[in-house]
């Protein structure tokens, strides 16, 4: 048996994809309940806030709610793809784990380098900002990006891309995931400046967001759900944290 074709075959299943990403979203949600209960912030990630209000339309409201409605829909594509007979691998998590670990700092140190040299900046300042939150609230707010953000950009929105352009007979597959990771990084990067809470938009930073989306995008059509929200959090982790 080829056992590095097993684990790349096992690890993009969403089966590992949602048991991967599990903790991050528990944590999350319990960081915010704790930090809002205690009166110290009452931080939200974006795409946290936007897949709540859509299910609030719906008569779900609430972070107990959301979580469980989450850990449905995990438990039933569990369900589903057990028939198919992916076994569960302990140690393949670990793995998954230090491969993100490894594309969090590589995909960030290439974006900087890239973005540092196209705008005449310096990585230290371009790594830079304002004070950020503490300690806790910095892992809680990465845990929620690379969660949520990875849901909504990557899960619904590069999937849906691609979906739309399957009546598009004379593209091929390959360009059809290419022109939906394309188009969904500008969208990710693009939603950064928009509503009260958005950025003053810089072409620099918007040029940033854009590279670290289409890096992302690049992970999870190859890697997967799993690999892509883990990379995304540790690097946030890396950034806001470290």
């Amino acid at each position: 048996m080829n056992y590095r074709r097993e684990y790349l075959r096992l690890t993009t299943t969403l089966t590992y994809g949602f048991l991967f990403t599990l903790p991050l979203v528990l944590i999350y949600e319990l960081g915010t309940w704790i930090l809002h209960t205690g009166g110290i912030s009452n931080i939200q990630n974006g795409a946290d806030v936007m897949v709540k209000r859509v299910l609030e339309m719906v008569g779900l409201s609430g972070t107990l709610a959301v979580s469980v409605l989450l850990l449905v829909l995990g438990g039933s594509v569990y369900l589903y793809e057990r028939r198919k007979h992916y076994p569960l691998i302990p140690r393949y998590f670990g793995f998954m784990f230090a491969e993100s670990a490894v594309y969090a700092v590589g995909s960030g140190l290439l974006v900087q380098t890239l973005v540092a040299n196209l705008f005449s900046l310096n990585i230290p300042a371009l790594s830079a900002g304002p004070k950020g939150p503490g300690f806790f609230e910095a892992i809680v707010l990465s845990f929620g990006a690379g969660y949520y953000e990875e849901f909504v950009f990557r899960l619904l929105l590069v999937t849906g891309l691609y979906g739309l352009m399957q009546w598009a007979k004379k593209i091929g597959d390959k360009s059809r995931y290419a022109i939906a990771a394309v188009v969904g990084a500008l969208i990710f990067s693009w939603i950064h400046y928009i509503g009260p809470l958005g950025d003053p938009f810089e072409l620099w930073s918007f040029t940033f967001r854009f590279l670290m989306g289409l890096a992302f995008n690049a992970l999870f059509l190859l890697r997967g759900f799993g690999v892509a929200a883990m990379t995304h959090a540790l690097y946030d982790v890396w950034v806001m944290a470290l």
